[in-house]
């Protein structure tokens, strides 16, 4: 395939970023606020530990429900299994990874450092253009 465009054509790079430390009510804030389905979770240094998903704090919101106060931090509740793309992987090689697997944003690695974050929508409006 040639001039076939990469996931750096279709991602973000402008991200709102979390830190381990944040308190988990403070974190739904900014996914709320933002209308985020998800943010990567960084370390001091820029370096990716998690992810934390709108699913991550409504499992939050369960255990404040039910011991009637909020508690612990991003940490505690983020994924940290974390599945990436790099940033020059070619757009139906990152489509096929949406496919075969349910996460709804991955996020973009460029020699090991966080740059972007590609979600369904971003690989179908790619597809789009590049095919439809």
């Amino acid at each position: 395939m040639e001039n076939v465009a990469c996931v750096a054509d279709y991602m973000s790079r402008d991200l709102i970023t979390l830190t381990p430390d944040q308190e988990i009510n403070h974190a739904m804030n900014i996914l709320l606020d933002n209308r985020l389905s998800g943010a990567p979770v960084l370390d001091g240094n820029g370096g990716l530990v998690g992810v934390l998903s709108k699913k991550d704090c409504l499992k939050a919101a369960l255990q404040a429900s039910y011991y009637r106060e909020w508690g612990g931090t991003v940490a505690t509740h983020m994924s940290t299994e974390i599945e990436t793309l790099d940033v020059g992987l070619d757009i139906v090689s990152a489509t096929k990874a949406f496919v075969n697997s349910t996460f709804r944003r991955f996020p973009v690695v460029e020699n090991g450092q966080l740059v972007g974050q590609i979600s369904r929508a971003d690989a179908l409006r790619a597809m789009r253009d590049n095919w439809g």
